[in-house]
């Protein structure tokens, strides 16, 4: 159907071409026979060029057609309205331009030179007005108050909406992590959750695997986001589009970001740290676990069980019910034993926190030979 429109639309501008211009073109180098120079023929002819050109054109015509459709799909309703009023106002800058060279006999100055005026003033005006979007969005808003109002709503703007983002984009990883579906619920994250097409298509592929475990992965973030949309409480919105032809999907997604002034949800070490880079706001899921776990000081005593062998020499192996890694000295002496543990250090690493620490009866013994000893 679209290649119809295309030949139909080639058609008549090949004709129009070839019914105004051609017979001057042939004229230009020499050619006066009758049948040639007759502007019937030459319409028929550049139709059937035109047509020839279209037939070729239309997949690339196609593509730029999506891109521009996708564009808007991008775009508030606000902005469109400020870039077709921009456009207007360079059409009619245009045409005023153009008056003087219309009246003039010359075919390609009389004719086509206002249309090509008319565009380039269109796209001026649209780009012009679309950069200081903000600025004609702030000033219909605008609204006489108080000075003391004013102050707040400076002091708010500035404070609290710096860094919002209305916009939350879910990565493939999240989804499939499955506990942004409790943070929601908890209403820890504001505004609406976009689900970007290129990333349902790569869970979509996870889902299908030969893996049983991808493949049960896949269908869990499956799952938890029928879930997320039946329970309504946050809305959820899907991107469909493309917006560079073999970028990856975290590259899309950055794309995305940028585009929408939007916020990244993720769980990926490595896209977190490109984000950072590229100034773009993440919610790191993992940052989040790990800064609600419960702060551990040296002194402190943990009832722990050991569950395995550490990778040193007589260490134990034990974990809190929050994940936390405990490793235990001479802990391979009290293997799945439940025992009482003293913290003797913390450390804090990119994959979370680990506890250090020893048995309680270790250290009163350490402490009664050291008695002993003065």
């Amino acid at each position: 159907m679209f290649k119809r429109f295309v030949l139909l639309f080639s058609f008549i501008i090949g004709f129009s071409f070839g019914f105004s211009v051609g017979p001057y073109i042939w004229r230009a180098i020499n050619v006066n026979q009758a049948v040639i120079v007759n502007p019937f023929v030459n319409g028929i002819i550049f139709a059937f060029i035109f047509m020839l050109i279209g037939w070729f054109a239309s997949p690339y015509i196609s593509l730029f057609i999506r891109r521009i459709i996708a564009f808007f799909n991008q775009q508030s309703i606000v902005n469109i309205f400020l870039g077709v009023v921009g456009a207007l106002a360079g059409l009619l800058l245009g045409y005023l331009f153009s008056l003087p060279f219309s009246n003039l006999s010359i075919p390609f100055i009389s004719s086509t030179l206002p249309l090509i005026l008319a565009v380039i003033l269109a796209v001026i005006g649209y780009q012009v007005v679309m950069s200081r979007s903000d600025e004609w969005q702030k000033f219909f808003q605008r609204q006489p108050a108080s000075p003391k109002a004013n102050k707040l709503s400076h002091q708010v703007e500035n404070e609290s909406f710096v860094n919002f983002k209305q916009y939350k984009l879910l990565d493939t990883s999240v989804i499939i992590d499955g506990r942004i579906a409790d943070i929601i619920k908890t209403n820890f994250i504001e505004g609406t959750i976009i689900i970007p097409n290129f990333v349902l298509q790569e869970l979509q592929y996870i889902a299908d695997s030969s893996d049983s475990l991808k493949r049960a992965k896949g269908r869990r973030g499956l799952d938890i986001l029928n879930t997320l949309q039946k329970d309504g409480q946050m809305p959820i919105e899907s991107y469909e589009g493309v917006l560079e032809e073999g970028t990856d999907v975290d590259g899309q997604l950055i794309k995305l970001a940028k585009t929408l002034d939007a916020a990244i949800v993720t769980n990926d070490y490595n896209l977190n740290k490109v984000c950072e880079f590229q100034n773009v706001r993440v919610f790191n899921i993992n940052e989040l676990a790990n800064s609600i776990k419960p702060v551990v000081i040296p002194g402190e005593e943990l009832t722990i069980q050991v569950i395995k062998p550490g990778t040193e020499r007589k260490q134990g192996v034990a974990y809190l019910e929050d994940g936390t890694m405990i490793v235990v000295e001479d802990g391979q002496y009290h293997m799945n034993e439940w025992i009482n543990v003293v913290v003797t250090s913390a450390l804090q690493t990119a994959a979370g926190r680990m506890i250090f620490a020893r048995p309680v009866e270790e250290t009163s013994r350490g402490y009664e030979d050291q008695m002993v000893v003065e």
